[in-house]
């Protein structure tokens, strides 16, 4: 029988035990194999925090996305709510002079005129998303209307109160009416429906855009009813007198230091920054009542008079700056236009002054 027949194993040696099986009938991963199977699961998991990543980053992403576009529609809201009450403020003198004098009257109107200026360096000055950059566009140029109107009103209002090219200077402010009439649309069938579109696409129903209608009244569009609202305006001072009248804006210092418009300069604060303005008479004819204003980041006007200025003379008035500012601020710095000046385009300088304490 072959079971006989084989030879035993030799002397010393045994035969090689069967190897081990894992519970189940499975044989034990080899050292290859468990190295590949840990790799695997390596990269599962690296996988795995790579998706988290990319899902969070992605989730800060649209969530700081969120906060500029509702940080861009309160600002909006914020220069919108200021816009209308400067609006408020120009129609209301226009419709109710109140007993204001004409140079009363000339200053308010340049005050409003400096107030939109203002509004309008904010507005190009705007932290823009880029959802809103068609929006903004419409924006800007809603304002840059209305800032130019009240600028060309202001410079014709003291000829419309007059005699001498009084009935030009009231046709003028009625076309500037126009102009504001035409932001008024801008706004309302651009600008505002772009920032709405904006925000509902991203999923903001917390923001509200508001409406912004600057011309409260279709008949201001008439130069009748202009010339009706300031045949109210009182005062001695109602007519020009004969000649050329016209002030200039001929310098600006700061606490010793010349400014430039348009060029950044750096003064010393001290106690208390005081502004020297030169204005020169550059009529035929002698002028009272000479209002110059300052306005720092676009507040309040500080003004100061100059009693009176000769024919061709040159008159400086000093102009405390209070509070002290400390820092970057724009100053604008007003000559307010007097009775039959006609241009008034040299009568205002910008300077941005930084000032250290």
């Amino acid at each position: 029988m072959e079971f006989f027949d084989e030879d035993p194993p030799a002397s010393g040696q045994t035969e090689p035990p069967n190897p081990p099986r894992m519970r189940g009938g499975r044989s034990p991963r080899s050292p290859h194999q468990q190295i590949l199977v840990r790799r695997a699961i390596a990269a599962g998991a690296g996988l795995l925090v790579l998706i988290l990543l990319i899902l969070g980053v992605r989730g800060c992403l649209n969530a700081r996305k969120e906060r500029a576009l509702e940080n861009y529609g309160e600002n909006v809201t914020a220069i919108v709510d200021e816009t209308r009450q400067v609006s408020n403020s120009l129609f209301q003198q226009l419709e109710d002079p109140g007993g204001l004098s004409v140079t009363e009257y000339t200053n308010d109107i340049a005050s409003d005129r400096s107030g939109l200026d203002s509004l309008l360096r904010r507005t190009q000055q705007l932290d823009v998303p880029g959802d809103m950059s068609d929006a903004q566009q419409a924006f800007e140029l809603t304002m840059q209307l209305r800032r130019n109107a009240l600028t060309n009103m202001s410079n014709s209002i003291a000829t419309a109160l007059g005699d001498e090219g009084s009935e030009e200077a009231v046709d003028k402010i009625a076309f500037q009416m126009k102009a504001l009439l035409a932001s008024d649309v801008l706004y309302r069938q651009v600008a505002r429906p772009e920032m709405e579109q904006a925000l509902a696409d991203n999923g903001i129903g917390d923001v509200t855009i508001p409406p912004s209608k600057f011309l409260p009244d279709d008949s201001f569009l008439d130069p009748t009813t202009i010339e009706d609202a300031l045949s109210g305006v009182s005062g001695t001072t109602t007519t020009a007198t004969p000649g050329i009248h016209g002030l200039g804006l001929i310098q600006t210092s700061a606490n010793g230091t010349v400014l430039e418009d348009g060029v950044p300069t750096t003064v010393s604060a001290g106690d208390q920054p005081e502004l020297e303005v030169e204005v020169q008479n550059q009529g035929d004819s002698d002028e009272s009542g000479v209002t110059v204003s300052v306005t720092v980041d676009g507040g309040q006007p500080i003004e100061q008079q100059v009693s009176s200025i000769a024919a061709g003379e040159t008159s400086t008035v000093q102009i405390p700056i209070t509070p002290a500012p400390d820092g970057p601020v724009t100053l604008e710095v007003e000559v307010q236009p007097v009775p039959g000046e006609q241009v008034s385009d040299n009568n205002v300088a910008t300077y941005e002054v930084t000032f250290q304490s």
